[in-house]
């Protein structure tokens, strides 16, 4: 695997991954396989949301999701590495990824972190998101409790606000508008994008699925199409593998914890079934 140097790394004209981020790491733009971009990066009502992200709300006493002082950062200690394309096409970036405290001094977790772009066909493919992390001290993983909003941190992803009229499905394969603290093996997020607001426009999703050795499976989701919880009007489109969402997690030192993640995006509607039937193959591939 040799090293990438440029500050940006873009796979198959599909996704950008930003590893040089100040703060922390991200994938923008996030784009459908017939090109439509699905992400939105740092939105007024919540300009810590980096499109595609991992972080996690407190580790230990320091925050590291919002970005208002004091909090934590997220770097990679340098260009990570650049595998492929294999003989399916796939592509791996790979690379440690230092959270450094609020004092700018101090590590609080070493991460190593792999995303695979993994091709499925002409309508879909998928960013299989690894990553392993190690605290340097005994320490608690945490989020703020669910009241009207909360339970947040883990993988996160914030749409496009022109993205209308999308629709939310979990597992037992009923349409919604929001997700709070609900298991499932899987979240969809589907709907048409563009500005017209018709039924007209092109429609696109994203499906996360949480592999069956990842932390509390199925995961509990905090999700929502509309933003009620965000303070505007509008559509929110914010997915959340909420693996916190109902309690603390102990992360002793030098004991990895390992998600693992596939975020699997399409053109057109999915239901269940297809879903499904991608969990599985996902679930079985090791």
């Amino acid at each position: 695997m040799s090293e990438h140097p440029d500050s940006a790394i873009t796979v198959a004209n599909s996704w950008t991954y930003d590893w040089e981020a100040r703060k922390k790491p991200a994938i923008h733009p996030l784009c459908s396989p017939a090109g439509h971009v699905l992400t939105r990066m740092q939105p007024d009502d919540h300009p810590w949301h980096r499109a595609l992200w991992f972080t996690i709300k407190y580790v230990g006493d320091d925050n590291f999701w919002e970005e208002q002082p004091p909090y934590g950062v997220l770097r990679h200690d340098g260009p990570p590495g650049l595998e492929g394309p294999d003989d399916a096409g796939r592509v791996t970036i790979a690379g440690r990824v230092t959270w450094t405290r609020p004092d700018r001094e101090t590590t609080a977790i070493v991460e190593q972190r792999r995303l695979t772009h993994v091709p499925i066909d002409d309508s879909s493919y998928a960013i299989d998101v690894d990553t392993e992390l190690t605290a340097t001290a005994d320490t608690v993983l945490d989020r703020t409790p669910f009241t009207t909003w909360g339970g947040y941190g883990g993988l996160a992803m914030r749409g496009r606000g022109d993205w209308h009229d999308t629709r939310l499905m979990l597992d037992d394969g009923e349409p919604r508008e929001r997700a709070i603290g609900v298991p499932s093996r899987w979240c969809d997020l589907t709907g048409p994008i563009g500005e017209s607001g018709t039924g007209d426009d092109p429609v696109a999703g994203i499906a996360f699925l949480d592999h069956p050795d990842s932390p509390r499976h199925p995961v509990p989701w905090y999700a929502s199409t509309r933003a009620a919880t965000y303070g505007d009007e509008g559509w929110s489109n914010f997915v959340n593998a909420a693996f916190l969402f109902h309690e603390a997690l102990p992360l002793p030192a030098d004991e990895p914890l390992r998600f693992r993640y596939r975020v699997l995006v399409h053109d057109g509607w999915w239901d269940a079934a297809r879903v499904d039937t991608a969990w599985e193959e996902y679930a079985a591939d090791g």
